[in-house]
């Protein structure tokens, strides 16, 4: 009975929607050892349950209750298909490399851990808190990792797959590597392997933006078309360039592509949300003064704390406070918690690249705004109206030069490795787009509001033009 029962001890399974079961370590007594279970159960990583992953899209889309700690899990089960697939390549261009279990390891913890630092309303705190600390949610991640989960880290033995080779541990500094995108140069100190392995976590295709694209869009009921990321991990490999994919896996590549930029184009940034953030920009910054009056740069302990379901419960009762300050923000918020929108679409102006005026990149917020005014006829130019740019790139602007995320095609043909093909096959896609929008409060005015915004970003405005 015990041999039947060997093959399960330390191992356990996750259900889950997208990837039907996620495998995972788990502890078997052994002194000194941690597993994945140990850091799942940490109350950082814990912590993520209560950070929704689409912010003001779940005003949107009722079902998508989704937390980013089902995504850290599915991103972590990506990242540990890609490790088996993309491993027998790697040891033969670096023949030092550690063992598979490892380097399994290694991916699964950055694809675990690449959002731990992630505040209430994802990208939006990034944008209207922590850039006025010269922070990102990947800064705050780092620090967590470095200085609340390195004992665990260092202390893992295993993979799902099997045990790491005799002396080996995983540096929690190559996971701060791997997951950021502002942490670009490896240090001297890292191996010579490990910039190899960063597009799997930071690049065109990911095992978070594969995770994601999938999740969000079965959360939200979206029907994006097929996205074949069997087919794209497949054909996935190393070459001595670094992450390659050979030609049979292009197509595959390139619906994803599509499939992630149709989720940008109608689920992140969907009017009505767009128009709640919009709402949330004139208040978040206040409340978060009262509400987080700490210095992440200083003070880490008290962001374990926060999440947006403590933010959202706090604020959800300032309309009866006592302090004026309170009171006029939770009325605000009561408008947001309430779904009461603020702000309704008038008109929308999609952009790519090739529009952007004299090559010199799309107009700015506050530049399209005064325009605006300029051709709005002279009884309306007191409307109260909000510009909203949404900016995406739906593939890399320049396939060639793409950094520490550069990835490259195969010809098995010409057996030739080069990134030239992705110039051909990506030509398809948009290089950049720009979403323009125009709100106001009320529809009364959507014909003349979409008119000047027509003429504002395609017009000088009269008062603008000179003799030069």
């Amino acid at each position: 009975m015990k041999g039947a029962e060997h093959p399960y001890q330390g191992r356990g399974l996750i259900a889950d929607p997208i990837h039907q079961y996620i495998l995972y370590t788990r502890p078997r007594g052994l002194a000194g050892e941690a597993t994945e279970q140990d850091l799942i159960d940490t109350a950082w990583v814990q912590r993520l349950r209560r950070v929704p992953q689409l912010q003001s899209a779940r005003w949107v889309y009722p079902a998508a209750e989704h937390s980013r700690f089902q995504h850290s899990l599915g991103a972590m089960h990506l990242a540990g298909r890609l490790a088996q697939q993309l491993y027998p390549s790697l040891r033969v261009i670096f023949p030092d490399a550690p063992s598979p279990a490892l380097i399994e390891e290694l991916l699964r913890m950055a694809g675990l851990l690449h959002d731990v630092g992630h505040g209430p309303f994802g990208h939006f705190f990034d944008d209207n808190f922590l850039v006025d600390y010269e922070l990102t949610h990947e800064l705050v991640g780092q620090r967590i990792i470095r200085e609340e989960l390195a004992d665990i880290l260092k202390s893992l033995r295993r993979s799902p797959s099997g045990a790491f080779e005799a002396g080996e541990s995983i540096d929690p500094e190559w996971i701060c590597y791997l997951m950021g995108k502002s942490y670009t140069q490896p240090l001297e100190s890292h191996p010579r392997w490990l910039p190899h392995l960063k597009p799997l976590l930071s690049g065109v295709y990911t095992a978070d933006n594969m995770d994601y694209v999938l999740r969000d869009a079965y959360m939200c009921g979206v029907a994006v078309g097929p996205i074949d990321i069997d087919r794209i991990i497949y054909y996935s490999f190393f070459s001595e360039k670094g992450l390659t994919l050979d030609r049979a896996g292009l197509q595959a590549f390139t619906m994803f592509l599509n499939a992630r930029f149709y989720m940008y184009t109608n689920v992140y940034y969907h009017r009505t949300t767009r128009g709640i953030d919009l709402h949330l920009k004139e208040i978040f910054r206040e409340t978060m003064r009262i509400a987080f009056p700490f210095d992440l740069r200083k003070e880490l302990h008290p962001y374990l704390h926060l999440t947006e379901w403590t933010l959202l419960e706090d604020v959800g009762r300032w309309h009866d406070d006592e302090d004026p300050a309170r009171r006029a923000l939770g009325l605000e918020w009561r408008r947001v918690l309430d779904r009461k929108l603020k702000w309704r679409m008038s008109s929308e102006e999609v952009l790519d690249q090739f529009e952007a005026r004299k090559g010199q990149g799309f107009l700015d917020v506050d530049t399209v705004k005064r325009r605006v005014r300029t051709f709005l006829p002279p009884a309306l130019r007191d409307v109260p109206f909000e510009i909203d740019m949404a900016l995406q790139d739906p593939r890399p602007l320049n396939p060639l030069k793409m950094g520490d995320r550069q990835i490259y095609v195969y010809d098995s043909a010409s057996r030739r490795v080069s990134e030239e093909p992705l110039t051909e096959i990506l030509k398809y896609l948009p290089g950049k787009v720009a979403q323009c929008r125009i709100f106001a409060m009320t529809h009364q005015h959507d014909a003349e509001l979409a008119q000047a915004l027509k003429r504002a970003l395609s017009e000088e405005p009269p008062s603008i033009v000179t003799n030069v």
